[in-house]
């Protein structure tokens, strides 16, 4: 995955619906990251929503898939659109993304690994803030410590 920016350059792409998960500790002091195995980057869970889902469910499934466990959104933190930032993958797909960021709590399960993701942990925003991180994920993760009751819309 390459993140590409221009002025308006998303005129080029595809729109894409999409999710992201910020799942908190028990204390509040510490966020779940994946490490992308595409770019070795490090990320909130999440991915693309799937035909048949709700924005939750997508939401769940992703955060399932990318470190075995089992969430439940709990509020939306904001909605997410930038025209002038597009995702390109390997195979030369290339997206503006429209997404949606979750706050969600732990259900079950125990952290793991897929084919999406070669480390997950967890990190304070301290920590966080010296990690490479893909480009559009720490405003997810700033609005979601802002805990603020309205979701963002950026």
């Amino acid at each position: 995955m390459q993140i590409i920016h221009g002025e308006r350059i998303g005129k080029s792409a595809t729109l894409m619906v999409g999710c992201a998960a910020i799942i908190f500790n028990e204390h509040r002091e510490k966020i779940l990251l994946t490490r992308r195995a595409d770019n070795g980057r490090w990320c909130l869970p999440g991915g693309r929503m799937e035909p048949g889902e709700d924005a939750a469910e997508a939401c769940e499934r992703e955060a399932w898939e990318e470190t075995g466990l089992r969430v439940k959104v709990c509020r939306l933190v904001g909605i997410y659109t930038d025209p002038n930032l597009v995702i390109r993958y390997r195979d030369s797909n290339t997206f503006q993304i429209i997404a949606m960021c979750f706050e969600a709590v732990i259900v079950s399960g125990e952290i793991g690994l897929s084919n999406e993701t070669t480390e997950a942990g967890w990190f304070t925003p301290g920590e966080i803030a010296k990690m490479d991180l893909v480009d559009h994920h720490p405003q997810r993760i700033a609005d979601a410590i802002a805990n603020r009751e309205a979701a963002f819309i950026r």
